[in-house]
């Protein structure tokens, strides 16, 4: 007599993600960094106490995904607002959630300063080295040497500077309490994204300052490449000039494990 075997569910959609249905590009990472985002707020019990700021960019459409209170920023203003949020309202999980032109460009004076003065706010950074929303102008992550819509014979560093790695940058700031770079490319490196941004919003939640985590992450169609395609630029071109890793790891942190 045969037998059936009942299932057994091993993964659902996380109950902070809403169900609609993600109108981004094929191949493109942010539906993936929205569900680590939304499986640490259900892990950790967060969601009705947090507060998501979602910026210009393609970063804006967050509030169609992610299943928390959500506020808009201007262009590059996320962690001001954050910043106020916080304040007005210590026991709330505040959190950005910024592309790299937004935040390293437009909105560098917010995040330097905000980092300066230790907010205790999270921030999740995409990093695809080139403005998404607006039609894949170069930005100030661009690579060396990387064709734009606006440099199309690609980045001339002696015309138009070298790469701002904000990471770096950041973890410089006295106010940081952790700041790390990972990437969106594979399932071993989408797994430690998760942990880093868990790592993050506990962070907050001890009061040990202000928060990044940094994410490499993919735009095949302004890259004017396949899904496929897209990944292995990022492993191959992306990491060695942003190089993964901790950048800053406060002390504090010693023997929390997530």
């Amino acid at each position: 007599m045969e037998t059936v075997e009942t299932a057994k569910l091993v993964y659902s959609r996380p109950e902070s993600l809403t169900d609609a249905t993600m109108h981004y590009c094929p191949g493109c990472t942010h539906g993936v960094a929205h569900r680590l985002i939304a499986e640490v707020m259900d892990e950790m019990g967060i969601r009705e106490r947090t507060i998501g700021v979602a910026p210009v960019g393609c970063s804006v459409f967050a509030y169609y995904y992610l299943d928390c209170d959500f506020v808009e920023a201007a262009h590059g203003r996320a962690p001001a607002m954050a910043t106020g949020l916080k304040r007005v309202l210590p026991d709330r999980f505040v959190f950005t959630y910024q592309g790299d032109g937004d935040l390293a460009s437009i909105g560098m004076a917010e995040i330097m300063h905000a980092a300066g003065r230790g907010e205790n706010i999270t921030v999740i950074s995409t990093n695809t080295a080139q403005y998404g929303m607006t039609g894949g102008q170069m930005a100030p992550t661009t690579l060396p040497g990387q064709k734009t819509t606006s440099s199309p014979s690609g980045r001339d560093v002696e015309l138009m500077g070298y790469p701002l790695r904000m990471a770096e940058v950041l973890s410089n700031m006295e106010g940081s309490g952790y700041v790390v770079r990972r990437s969106l490319h594979n399932a071993a490196n989408i797994r430690k994204a998760k942990k880093a941004i868990r790592m993050a919003f506990e962070v907050q939640k001890r009061g040990l300052g202000f928060a990044m985590v940094e994410l490499l992450s993919t735009c095949p169609t302004n890259w004017g490449m396949s899904a496929v395609e897209s990944l292995k630029w990022v492993e191959e071109n992306m990491i060695p000039v942003y190089p993964l890793g901790d950048y800053k790891v406060t002390s504090a942190l010693d023997g929390i494990r997530v």
